[in-house]
């Protein structure tokens, strides 16, 4: 049975859940499905990663959340940088649509764009910031190219920020932020969570 979050149609049986979160002073309502990551609150590293994300850091321009899921952090976001435009893609369909609800209902529609993307392959613009808490489950391929790809996808001066655990990979994956982009900064540690941020020269 195909049921994992990251593969693009997930084989599910149905049973939504919606409820209300509040991410970077915005109480935020969210539907949820089975078939799609943490669906029962938004993520602790998630969490970490806006909280810690330096939006002030990052030039004038739009902001790519990669890997969507239902939207948590494209709808953050849109909503605590309303001046920001924000791409949301993922691979997952199910996801997608909700993420799609979850722009209408929170009112930040007109100010997103949510589209099917494979990691990178439908993404055609740079932006100044890309977020990503990559889908670790998916294996090492898919989180490195998430890293190893950002770079051609973001202007001079634009930001990549990951979150992943220690035990997860965060060494190797800061390790390999260096390679690509020549630095690469723990920005926060929380609970075994890193947060990395690299600047495209």
């Amino acid at each position: 049975m195909n049921n994992h979050y990251y593969t693009e149609n997930p084989d599910i049986v149905h049973d939504e859940k919606t409820w209300s979160f509040n991410l970077l002073n915005n109480e935020i309502k969210f539907t949820t499905d089975n078939g799609v990551f943490s669906k029962q609150t938004v993520d602790y590293g998630t969490r970490v990663m806006l909280e810690a994300f330096r939006e002030d850091h990052a030039p004038v321009g739009k902001i790519l959340d990669l890997g969507t899921g239902y939207g948590p952090v494209g709808i953050s976001l849109a909503l605590a940088y309303p001046e920001r435009h924000i791409d949301m893609v993922d691979v997952n369909n199910l996801a997608l649509s909700l993420a799609q609800r979850n722009a209408t209902n929170n009112r930040v529609a007109e100010q997103v764009n949510v589209f099917h993307s494979n990691v990178y392959e439908d993404v055609t613009e740079q932006y100044a910031a890309i977020l990503t808490n990559p889908p670790v489950r998916a294996g090492k391929e898919i989180v490195q190219a998430m890293i190893s790809e950002a770079v051609a996808h973001l202007v001079a001066g634009g930001t990549l920020t990951v979150v992943l655990q220690k035990k997860q990979g965060a060494p190797s994956a800061k390790k390999l932020m260096e390679e690509v982009f020549g630095n690469c900064e723990i920005i926060r540690k929380d609970k075994g969570y890193y947060i990395l941020e690299a600047v495209k020269a």
